[in-house]
């Protein structure tokens, strides 16, 4: 890791937490924390308490005093659901919408107080920079790693796959016409099935089946359409075939078909070449291999 790159994010985090408040037990001039104020807005119109947690990424225990404050101010409720008393559910009162309401504009406030001051040039620079961090410091959330085919999480991306490749392809698709992936062949040793989620929740997988007298074969590559433009589908393939290197693979295969113009242009500008067909793939127009 380069150090310089290190220190000039250690100065970016300085500036911003100085410049948004978060360093000052009253944010926005109210009688609470960054942290409570942000859970409040998060809360809306009523959230379940583990669905909190895994989108703020907070320690059960934090997230629980958090709640507490704000129950003993008198701005939320939380309750359990009658099928499961683990289900908590948190909701605002009435005086937390309010407090909700004068947090947002106060926000606003904030937000144009960071633009007040910089010539119209600076102010679409700032915001076209603070974009790109987004999706950037979004991209670095992903967590990739490998589930079980039968995982919940699995099952969804890969339903989701099925489901736009039979909207996009000129004859639909139907997985019973495509070279096999059973979940037998997506599980070690025999293969693996790689998911990535944002907040913990899935949003794209890519999976390989493995050979010891062939080369592996990379399937199911998919990113949710939520999620593009974060680089998430390169990622995909450089942890895929990283796995595949660790587990003696030397050379990976792939096909695809002719309107994934997209998946084509990203295997071509990672060093996948096109060669002729190696196998009966009903669905595929080309074929590609690379050397790892």
């Amino acid at each position: 890791m380069d150090e310089a790159q290190v220190s000039q994010v250690r100065r970016f985090n300085r500036v911003v937490t100085q410049r948004v408040g978060a360093l000052n037990d009253h944010y926005l001039a109210r009688d609470r924390s960054l942290g409570e104020a942000r859970l409040l807005w998060e809360i809306g119109d009523g959230r379940e308490v583990r669905a909190l947690r895994t989108e703020l990424d907070l320690d059960s225990g934090y997230l629980s005093r958090l709640l507490r404050s704000l129950e003993s101010a008198g701005l939320v409720t939380t309750d359990a659901a009658d099928a499961d008393r683990r289900v908590r559910t948190v909701r605002l009162t009435r005086t937390g919408a309010k407090e909700r309401a004068l947090l947002d504009q106060r926000s606003d406030a904030l937000a144009g107080s960071f633009l007040e001051h910089l010539s119209d040039k600076q102010r679409v620079r700032l915001v076209e920079a603070m974009a790109e961090v987004e999706r950037l410091l979004t991209a670095a959330m992903v967590a990739v790693e490998p589930v079980d085919p039968t995982h919940p999480h699995a099952r969804f991306c890969l339903g989701e796959y099925y489901g736009e490749l039979d909207r996009r392809f000129d004859t639909g698709f139907d997985v019973e016409q495509s070279i096999s992936a059973a979940e037998h062949e997506l599980r070690p040793p025999a293969g693996a099935l790689l998911v990535a989620r944002l907040r913990g929740e899935p949003i794209g997988c890519g999976a390989l089946k493995l050979h010891a007298d062939a080369p592996t074969e990379i399937k199911r590559m998919w990113v949710a359409g939520s999620a593009r433009g974060l680089g998430l589908g390169r990622r995909l393939l450089t942890e895929l075939e990283a796995y595949a290197a660790e587990h003696g693979a030397r050379v990976v295969r792939l096909e695809t078909n002719r309107t994934l113009s997209e998946a084509i242009s990203l295997y071509r500008s990672s060093g996948y070449a096109e060669v002729d067909r190696f196998n009966d793939e009903a669905y595929a127009h080309h074929w590609f291999e690379k050397m790892l």
